[in-house]
């Protein structure tokens, strides 16, 4: 045979190899997606010189803490998202365990599933970075709750944390992170570290995301009873194949950082960046309004209208270009908001005056793509610049059991979701 005769056999083999194997490349099981089904957003610690407690150790020093979450979507794996976000120094974490939640510190025994990433048990996080564990089989159902516990075996200062949990944490000495009954020393109402559980989406699944600040987060639920807004929003949605990203954050601005960044700050990171979102409902702009001349922030200016209605505008542009549906919140009533408290002060004629300018704006614009009146279904009739009482927590600035609950069954699912 010829040199060129060889040439062009081998060429006429390569093809038929090539052609041979194409259709196994073609059907390939495609990579599985994943979305967060549960959601807690970082904040930086803050120094002695605010007015709040941290509640939080100095460190953690050969400890585990144990932290309980419910997920909004189940699915038959879950991965978790640590964050050293605001740590200045690497965050050793010497072991993590995921698994289903019993009854305070405990777990479900044969639930247990030990966490590694890039298949190792232990991990270093960079500063400033997160670090998304490897996938593990367990099958949650929706609305469970999970627990993940961290072995933090160096002198560790819990510089990443998320204030307000409404749920318990547990520190106990040692690693207890495979411990069916966890031996504490200490209580926390505060997370570290643990920003996000994630599941394997099923098909057509999606997620919504909630930003906003105390309301959102929570403060005043009942401890340890998942009645937030965003839970009974989630109870509503997981029949629609839908999860929900609790992005609320306590004493959360638009405009301003303290306790966590302004939500044009943290926007990309706790909305737009979120596998899977279709949605974001924004129920922001109260503490811009109200921490003027209290000890939260005794020198700064009351946030105008017109300063409060840019800062939204940025969010619906940031949303739009991301291909994402905006949905706006009205500022719930606070007339004698946190009156029986250091915080007096929160509520002022002028400060309603602009309250009123800005949910005016949100209803009647049209800019945001949907709106959600929390303002009209939370007001008492009698008096609309107050909750209505069966609704109040008490402090006349965030809802009670109730309130939540009425705030989830007042959105519109088909709007909210566009179907």
């Amino acid at each position: 045979m010829s040199k060129r005769s060889a040439r062009l056999a081998f060429m006429a083999a390569s093809l038929l190899t090539f052609a041979a194997l194409a259709p196994l490349h073609a059907t390939q099981a495609p990579q599985p997606t994943w979305i967060p089904t549960w959601t807690a957003s970082p904040q930086p610690r803050w120094d002695g010189d605010f007015a709040l407690p941290t509640n939080l150790p100095f460190q953690f020093w050969n400890q585990t803490v144990r932290q309980t979450a419910r997920v909004s979507l189940g699915g038959k794996r879950v991965r978790v998202l640590l964050s050293n976000e605001y740590g200045t120094t690497p965050l050793v974490i010497g072991a993590a365990h995921v698994t289903k939640a019993g009854k305070d510190a405990t777990i479900v025994a044969g639930s247990d599933r030990a966490l590694t990433f890039g298949g190792k048990s232990s991990v270093t996080i960079p500063a400033g970075a997160p670090m998304l564990s490897d996938p593990v089989e367990l099958d949650v159902a929706p609305l469970t709750e999970v627990s993940i516990s961290l072995h933090l075996p160096e002198p560790t200062a819990p510089a990443t944390f998320h204030w307000d949990a409404r749920q318990t944490s547990y520190v106990g000495a040692g690693d207890q992170t495979a411990a069916v009954k966890f031996k504490h020393d200490t209580t926390l109402t505060t997370r570290v570290f643990v920003s996000a559980v994630l599941t394997e989406a099923t098909p057509g699944a999606r997620t919504v995301v909630a930003i906003g600040d105390s309301i959102t987060d929570g403060n005043m639920a009942t401890m340890e009873a998942n009645t937030r807004w965003p839970d009974a929003l989630a109870q509503r949605l997981a029949p629609r194949n839908v999860a929900v990203a609790n992005a609320g954050i306590s004493g959360a601005r638009l405009l301003r950082d303290r306790m966590g960044l302004n939500a044009l700050a943290r926007f990309d990171r706790d909305v737009l960046a979120q596998p899977g979102v279709s949605s974001v409902i924004v129920l922001l702009g109260i503490n811009d309004i109200g921490w003027h001349g209290t000890p939260l922030g005794p020198d700064e200016p009351i946030a105008s209208a017109d300063e409060l209605i840019a800062g939204y505008r940025q969010l619906i542009a940031r949303a739009h270009a991301h291909g994402v549906r905006i949905v706006g919140g009205t500022l719930t009533p606070f007339e004698g908001a946190l009156q029986d408290t250091p915080m007096r002060g929160y509520f002022s004629l002028d400060k309603e005056r602009v309250r009123q300018a800005v949910n005016a704006w949100i209803r009647d614009s049209g800019e945001f793509d949907a709106v959600v009146d929390f303002d009209a279904i939370t007001r008492d009739p009698a008096n609309p610049r107050r909750f209505l009482p069966a609704y109040d927590s008490g402090d006349h600035l965030h809802p009670g059991d109730a309130g939540y609950r009425a705030m989830a069954q007042a959105i519109d699912l088909d709007a909210l979701l566009r179907d």
